[in-house]
């Protein structure tokens, strides 16, 4: 279980399943709306930075 973090939703999300985002010191965390007392993802700002670089170049497009 993480401290009570701001956590944050896409503006995009009209459901209550969602991911929501937060910052936890130099660790971005990632959990599911549904289900926010399972552990969530923890990620640096570096893996973060990466991921986000990766979404906007269109890397994951199926």
């Amino acid at each position: 279980m993480t401290p009570d973090l701001p956590w944050l939703k896409s503006s995009r999300c009209g459901t209550s399943t969602c991911v929501e985002v937060a910052r936890d010191g130099d660790r971005i965390l990632l959990r599911d709306s549904k289900n926010p007392d399972v552990a969530p993802l923890a990620f640096t700002e570096e893996e973060w930075r990466a991921f986000a670089a990766g979404v906007e170049a269109g890397e994951f497009r199926f």
